[in-house]
């Protein structure tokens, strides 16, 4: 067992008998770690609190790590970055629902990935200070994709079509699983862009719609497991 030190962004809280919670993070040192924190949800006392591990909270964790598939233990944790807007928003909050639920889904490894505990680390104070979040999920998604090595290969972006299967533009628009028109039209706009240049960017509800259940897709193609985030219904609704 070692004591670790490590920034963690919290991907998500489950109680555990009346008092107790699991908590998944992903940490900047180590990737994906579970830790059980007794008593937290009775002890008024304790040094954890509940708040510290809401969807996506920064943290500095210090853990007791065992490396041996088991459950952790934290000893010590404070907030880092916190956040001013994400939780007086209610669209902010339910963008926030709806990335830890991908993200939980999606990131399983026990390993180090700075670059994209980095990403998804900025991308969060991005959206945290900024106001113009329509489309926000729509390029994390997007750019995530990146890092797990499925970003869509925009060298022949002139073509008439996209083939979501092989994640490339193409002129053969009559086969399956392409995209065309008004909707390609659409998904090119997100391409090849940062968060700074989103509010460049404008759909109407029903386009910001289609792109999103176009980006599911495209990732439940690509990864296998990923299943359709229940949250979805909620965030359309939200911006509806």
């Amino acid at each position: 067992m070692a004591i670790v030190s490590t920034k963690a962004i919290v991907f998500s809280a489950l109680k555990y008998g009346d008092s107790s919670l699991i908590i998944k993070c992903f940490t900047e040192s180590e990737g994906m770690k579970s830790y059980m924190v007794r008593g937290i949800l009775k002890s008024k006392k304790g040094k954890l609190k509940p708040a510290y591990f809401q969807p996506l909270t920064q943290l500095l964790l210090t853990a007791n790590h065992n490396n041996r598939g088991n459950l952790n233990s934290i000893k010590e944790v404070q907030v880092v970055n916190p956040y001013e807007t994400i939780y007086t928003s209610v669209v902010k909050q339910t963008i926030i629902l709806f990335l830890s639920e991908v993200l939980t889904g999606i990131i399983k490894e026990e390993e180090e990935n700075k670059s994209l505990y980095h990403f998804i680390e900025t991308a969060l104070i991005w959206l945290d200070t900024h106001n113009s979040i329509s489309n926000f999920h729509l390029l994390f998604l997007l750019n995530l994709s990146r890092f797990l090595g499925f970003y869509p290969d925009a060298s022949n972006r002139e073509a008439l079509a996209f083939n979501l299967v092989e994640g490339s533009f193409t002129n053969s628009a009559h086969e399956k699983l392409v995209i065309t028109g008004g909707e390609l039209m659409s998904f090119k706009k997100l391409l090849g862009i940062n968060f700074d240049a989103i509010h460049t960017i404008s759909f109407s509800k029903k386009e910001r719609q289609v792109i999103l259940r176009l980006i599911v897709k495209y990732f439940e193609l690509h990864l296998d497991g990923f299943k359709k985030p229940k949250s979805l219904d909620v965030l359309e609704t939200v911006f509806n």
